[in-house]
């Protein structure tokens, strides 16, 4: 089966950083993209950066641009984001998910994780 889990959300004061790490079990293919989303309350799930399975530069939401960088390890199962800089608009369920093809649209991908809570204070 194709499962996603995150990890590394939290508390953290505006300005601080978090790193989140997205694992994806063996049975998902590695040739798929692993993107991060998230969903504040009240508001639809938004699109935060995407890892090309392959070569290619990975893909940020406008809102993210110079402050959140997404990699991944040498086996590609392990996506890790990396937050600095954070806001209270930042403030989020974040979610990891799987697509077919490096997508910043949510209704690509197919595969989601049951979110990492991510809470920025002023």
């Amino acid at each position: 089966q194709v499962r996603l889990e995150e990890s590394g959300g939290g508390l953290v004061q505006a300005g601080g950083s978090l790193r989140l790490t997205c694992t994806a079990s063996a049975r998902t293919p590695s040739a798929w993209a692993k993107g991060w989303f998230r969903q504040a309350p009240g508001k639809d799930r938004e699109f935060v950066a995407v890892m090309p399975p392959n070569a290619g530069p990975a893909q940020y939401g406008d809102s993210v641009k110079g402050r959140f960088h997404i990699s991944r390890d040498k086996s590609r199962n392990t996506v890790f984001l990396q937050m600095n800089d954070l806001k209270p608009e930042d403030t989020a369920i974040y979610y990891c998910g799987v697509a077919r093809r490096s997508s910043t649209w949510r209704g690509d991908y197919s595969h989601w994780g049951q979110g990492t809570q991510v809470t920025v204070s002023s």
